[in-house]
Formats: C-alpha cells, structure tokens, sequence
C-alpha cells in the first residue's frame, strides 16, 4: 500500500512553509493521485520536500513549487517522496485464507483445462502483498507451483512509486520482515545467498511490476480474476472512492473477487454489482 504517513510534531525548519506553499502542494497531490493533505499534513509535507529542495540546489520550498510546476520528473520525485509504503507478509490473512480456500481450486481447474487466470495487487507497495498472495496460493510444493506457473497464469503487480517497485522487484527483505511467513513456505520460497534473503526467482518471474497512478489511464484491456486493492482508499475523499471502486468493478470478470483494507467500505452506489462474502471480501455478481 502506497499512502501518507502519520505526522508528527513541528520543528524548527531550514525553509519557510506558508500555507500558501502548502496548499499548492495539496491541490497538485490531489489532482495527481487524490490524496488529501489537510493542514494538519503541513509539517510530514515539509519534512518530506525539504531534502528534495537541497538537491535540487534551491532556497525556498516556493522556488521548489515553481519548478516541479514545469518539471514532470522532479513532479515524480515529490510524489514519490510524500508517499510511504506500510505493508508486511500475510498482512489481513483472511484474505489470503479466503482466496486459497475458495477461489484458487476453481482457477487451478480452469488453468489444467487451458484457460486464462488473471490476477492484480493493485497497491502492491514493496512487493510483500503479491508474493504472500503468491506463496498461499501455490503452497510449499515448489514443483507443482513452478508446472502451474507455466501455464496461461499471469499476476500484475502496480504501484505509482518506480523506488517502492524498484525494491519490490528486488525481492529482498530482512530477517524481521519475513518473521510471519509460516516456516514451509519460507523454506520453499525464501533464498538466502551472501547473508540475503529474497524471494525465490520462480515467484519473481511470475509477477509483472507495473508503475500505475490509480487515478490515471489503466492500460489493461484484459479482465481480472481477482484484485487486491487495499489500504490506499482511506486515503482519498468520497467521490475519489467510488471512481475508483467503479472502475476496480468494470475490471473484474463477473464471479471475480475484490479485496480491500479493513477499515475501507464499498461505495453504496456499486452494492448490486457485489456480494460480501466475508471481511472487506466481495465478489462480482452482475456487469
């Protein structure tokens, strides 16, 4: 999950931040990725651009706002650097419990008769939700897994941050990060070479990471099995939500399964097209 981190309490700043500058910051924030930064931000803001204004060898934070105005790739940077990504391995279990019990063994049938399966971690963050998801679903038998993997299966994995992805792609974590992988699957699916642990290149090569704004054009022109699309919509307004989650819904194949946080609901406007089966877990039942 890509989202803003809590803010904390004010400090003596190296550069002035109006609420001029702030507001700027909020409104291009907003209309890129619509996440709101309400004046209560105003210090994690600063404390997040005023590295950028260093390196870009500039006095103030409004000498900053002028330039990423015109540079779309300091624009990037800024996004990138006020956005944080609070994710671990088998995070919401019950998600994962649900989907290997009740949907995976239906998508295995249809792959062995040589359909298409198609899934999307659509907030994938450094990497930790789609391999877990990976891992649950295909179990601790790496030889079963990697005959399964070569068949019409593809998994896309999106985030709007190319550094988080960057480290997704990487597939290396600490000792702490991996504590909640039972010990199995660990074994079957986490490396250790040179003192690093990473994720098996089997799981690696199944996964396409995307770089992907939300809010933006969507690619894809296929429909999904399922998508995992949690704890990033706690973060925008209403309207925000329900686009979203519209367009989550036009993405699914009817019968498909969406996934969101645990403090997230679906918009009233799309309950006829879902059924909750269970936690934040609904599946599409009508176009």
């Amino acid at each position: 999950m890509t989202a803003l981190a809590m803010t904390s309490a004010p400090r003596e700043r190296e550069f002035g931040y109006r609420a001029e500058d702030h507001r700027a910051i909020s409104t291009m924030v907003y209309d890129e990725v619509g996440i709101l930064l309400p004046a209560e931000k105003a210090q994690l803001v600063y404390r997040r651009l005023a590295p950028r204004v260093r390196a870009c060898n500039l006095a103030t934070i409004s000498e900053y706002i002028e330039l990423i105005g015109r540079d779309e790739r300091e624009r990037k940077r800024m996004i990138d650097s006020l956005t944080t990504n609070h994710t671990s391995f088998f995070r919401e279990s019950h998600h994962f419990e649900d989907f290997s019990e009740r949907i995976w063994p239906g998508l295995v049938e249809r792959l062995n008769n040589g359909g298409r399966v198609r899934l999307w971690s659509a907030a994938c963050s450094s990497g930790e939700e789609p391999y877990t998801w990976l891992m649950s679903a295909l179990g601790a038998d790496r030889t079963a897994a990697s005959k399964l993997l070569r068949k019409d299966f593809r998994v896309l994995a999106t985030d709007i941050s190319s550094e988080i992805l960057a480290a997704a792609k990487r597939a290396c974590y600490s000792e702490e990060t991996l504590s909640k992988v039972p010990r199995p699957l660990r074994s079957s699916w986490i490396q250790e070479k040179d003192g690093v642990l990473q994720v098996d290149p089997v799981l690696r090569d199944a996964i396409s990471f995307r770089s992907l704004n939300l809010l933006g054009k969507w690619p894809m022109k296929g429909k999904f099995d399922t998508i995992f699309c949690r704890n990033v919509m706690i973060y925008f307004d209403q309207p925000t939500k329900t686009k979203l989650q519209t367009r989550l819904a036009d993405a699914l194949e009817v019968g498909g399964m969406l996934y969101i946080g645990h403090s997230e609901r679906l918009a009233p406007s799309l309950e006829d097209r879902f059924r909750c089966i269970g936690r934040t877990s609904y599946q599409k039942v009508a176009a």
